[in-house]
């Protein structure tokens, strides 16, 4: 629901959490691969053991600083880590290793589209710190097991401005920031491994008002749908609170999916409690230009500006610049079909955003996955366009090869898909079917131009769809006259 009354507000911000894809943790070399038996890949350091120390992966400060260049962000040519205390079954340590007053990237903005108009989101910090444990609780009766194989893995922690007003607003916040992390390589963005997640704040106030409203942090949201729904159903929540004579506390709440509501979970901690201090561990972190002008050499071209030069270069419409701008590697395919078959530009796009998603949609299967390579498809349009196949015999063609490790030409000769080119052959079937429909014929004559699309049918149904459609069309007409 977006519609949530027309005298409130509601203000949001977002904390993202992006677990950024180095091999090893962020202060020991232990493994950061997912899927491992449990404990099996936390190290002495990570587990807190007395006498280990942790040692800063240069990587993962390299992923932060790609990421802030990326939004236009300060980079602090100077940042320190604190440990922020607090007792949790998972945190081994007893503390968490993260950054307080001193992140390492500073002010920077997001623009996001919603309904047609271009937003600018402020991006308060983005600072590095590690992952706590994992509780399990679903296998173990009446007890709770841990696994700290996840403990120590690198994350960036993105925090937005609280300036999104819409549920729809932060779920377009949230994709365009996986978009980002996932095109600078930093982040996989597996939102099912819990790689990209995120906690929102959220609170109302009365339209007009510039104090905000107490606000109330939903914790761990791992997918754009349920983001919409645990912030639609807050919103709701505290209004209802409010005009009912209550109060909204600050507090940390989960949102049950299967339930569609949030619930409370704990009062939300202020800064002061977790008793912030800089690690005695870990030295400051210094960024000299000589090491930011390094990861911006090594930055890709980024999906605005790659947005842009497909609807100028190509000459794509928006929205299909958009989405094959929606990822790395599908943009990636689109150039790389264009090149190999030499065909027109909208028409490989129009194959990809068409039958090709339609069938990665289906079978849940990723880009990177398709069963069908740029190659083959290219084989496919370059037959499209020299004729050998009509566009409709095309489709048929592509779920074959969809089945198949076949090319295009191969099934084309194997079920004798080939183009009907014949005029001779075309006009006696022409021939027949007037002959056979003179009341079709007259409707035709008299003006019911809509007839016209009855007899190329005929035509097509006779023919297995192999004619060409441009000669059908051209002969027809210059039959019925």
């Amino acid at each position: 629901m977006e519609n949530y009354q027309e005298n409130w507000e509601s203000v949001i911000g977002l904390e993202i959490h992006a677990q950024l894809a180095t091999q090893s943790k962020i202060f020991s070399g232990a493994s950061t691969a997912y899927g491992a038996e449990p404990n099996t890949q936390a190290c002495a350091v990570d587990l807190g053991l007395p006498g280990v120390l942790p040692v800063l992966n240069e990587q993962a400060v390299s992923f932060a600083v790609k990421f802030g260049l990326a939004i236009d962000a300060e980079i602090a040519p100077y940042s320190v880590f604190a440990r922020k205390n607090y007792f949790y079954p998972d945190l081994p340590k007893g503390y968490q290793i993260s950054q307080f007053e001193l992140p390492i990237v500073g002010n920077g903005h997001l623009d996001i589209d919603v309904d047609g108009e271009t937003k600018r989101i402020g991006i308060t910090r983005a600072h590095l710190e590690e992952d706590a444990g994992k509780s399990l609780h679903e296998s173990f009766h009446g007890m709770s097991g841990i696994d700290l194989n996840r403990a120590g893995t690198p994350l960036l922690e993105i925090v937005s401005e609280p300036e999104l007003r819409s549920a729809k607003e932060a779920v377009a916040y949230m994709r365009k920031m996986h978009e980002l992390v996932r095109y600078l390589g930093i982040c996989d963005g597996n939102m099912q491994e819990g790689s990209f997640r995120c906690d929102a704040n959220v609170s109302v106030r009365p339209k007009g008002q510039q104090e905000f409203g107490t606000r109330a942090e939903i914790k761990n949201i791992n997918s754009f749908k349920f983001v919409e729904k645990a912030i639609n159903h807050e919103i709701e929540r505290q209004i209802e609170l409010i005009e009912s004579g209550g109060k909204v506390v600050q507090e940390t709440r989960l949102y049950d999916a299967n339930k569609d509501e949030t619930r409370s979970m704990r009062s939300k901690e202020e800064a002061n409690d977790y008793r912030y201090f800089p690690d005695p561990d870990l030295l400051p972190v210094e960024i000299t230009e000589i090491f930011k002008a390094q990861i911006k050499a090594q930055l890709p071209e980024l999906p605005a500006a790659k947005k842009q030069r497909f609807t100028e270069q190509y000459g794509l419409d928006c929205e299909s610049a958009g989405i094959l701008t929606s990822s790395r590697q599908l943009s990636d395919y689109f150039e790389s079909l264009v090149k190999e078959s030499l065909c027109e530009a909208k028409l490989c796009a129009n194959w990809i955003t068409g039958d090709l998603l339609a069938s990665l949609n289906k079978t849940d299967l990723d880009i990177a996955d398709s069963p069908v390579s740029y190659q083959r498809l290219a084989g496919l349009l370059i037959r499209i366009n020299d004729q050998t196949i009509s566009g409709k015999i095309a489709k048929q063609v592509f779920e074959l090869m969809w089945q198949s490790n076949s090319t295009a030409d191969e099934i084309i000769d194997e079920k004798g898909l080939k183009q009907i080119t014949d005029t001779g052959a075309i006009e006696a079937i022409i021939d027949r079917i007037i002959a056979e429909n003179p009341g079709q014929v007259e409707q035709y004559l008299s003006g019911k131009d809509k007839v016209f699309g009855f007899f190329v049918g005929q035509v097509m149904k006779e023919m297995q769809g192999k004619a060409n459609p441009a000669e059908v069309n051209k002969m027809l007409k210059a039959k019925l006259k």
